[in-house]
């Protein structure tokens, strides 16, 4: 018995076949298809950073309840520590002692917040900027030779 050969399969209408493409027709695939591949990577990062962004978002409520509760639970110590001290003093006189011991606090930590802004200031990367005039001079010194 004789076995048939089949036909080459004709490629649908659309799709040549790279073999018997021009250049030209090739190269224009070649664009079409980087073009939709990086348009889909595009799409598919925007999906990431949009899924990212929402789990970041609902970290940063989290942070942001857990602040708000410790800040609650200072107050909480705040009071306690009043109440010790109103053991052996007037109520009045624990709570006077208290707030100045937390405002001593808050100006210790403003002049050392004050301090650190001082030497971030001012906000240019110096150092990023001298390297780049350095090589800017090389690169004139190099052309003018």
């Amino acid at each position: 018995m004789a076995t048939q050969t089949e036909p080459a399969p004709t490629p649908s209408p659309g799709r040549l076949d790279p073999a018997h493409a021009s250049t030209a027709e090739l190269v224009t695939r070649l664009s079409d298809q980087v073009s939709t591949l990086v348009k889909d990577e595009l799409r598919l990062a925007q999906l990431e950073l949009t899924e990212k962004g929402k789990k970041a978002g609902l970290g940063a409520g989290m942070f942001g309840g857990a602040g708000v509760v410790a800040l609650y639970g200072v107050g909480a110590l705040v009071t306690a520590a009043i109440a010790g001290l109103a053991v052996v003093l007037p109520v009045w006189a624990s709570a006077l002692i208290i707030a100045v011991v937390l405002f001593a606090v808050a100006g210790v930590l403003a002049l050392t917040g004050k301090k650190e802004i001082q030497q971030a200031t001012p906000p240019v990367p110096a150092e990023a900027v001298s390297g780049v005039k350095k090589d800017i001079n090389t690169v004139k010194e190099s052309v003018h030779r």
